[in-house]
């Protein structure tokens, strides 16, 4: 399948595109809560956030039984859209992650949640 940052006329993505989505997020937060979805989800508090990242994360999972590659990508798109009000919720941007990705790149998943039970055994003991 041809994505659009590999597909014939291709169009360059980059993670550019989150800071800006961060940026309109940022922008609507203060809305009027009932003109602008964002605004509406901010007003609502942090359980109502975290619900709707919830319900995107399921319709990602049962997108990816159905095996629709169209479908697959709408609702990743909900999911990370959602994650970035989260994030914004708080006070954390999309670099916040991409640092964490990088930190985490080169390492195996399973060194690395090693390192996770050491550190939390580490804490549970202090």
């Amino acid at each position: 399948m041809n994505s659009p940052s590999t597909g014939p006329g291709a169009t360059p993505l980059s993670q550019d595109v989150l800071e800006r989505l961060a940026d309109v997020i940022d922008q609507r937060r203060q809305g009027d809560p009932d003109k602008s979805y964002v605004a509406r989800l901010f007003h609502k508090g942090a359980d109502a956030i975290l619900k709707k990242v919830g319900e995107e994360a399921t319709e990602t999972v049962m997108a990816g039984k159905d095996g629709d590659a169209q479908k697959i990508v709408y609702e990743v798109a909900d999911l990370w859209f959602h994650s970035l009000i989260a994030l914004a919720q708080f006070g954390l941007r999309p670099t916040d992650v991409l640092v964490e990705l990088t930190r985490r790149e080169g390492l195996s998943g399973l060194e690395e949640f090693a390192a996770r039970k050491a550190q939390q055994r580490e804490q549970d003991e202090s």
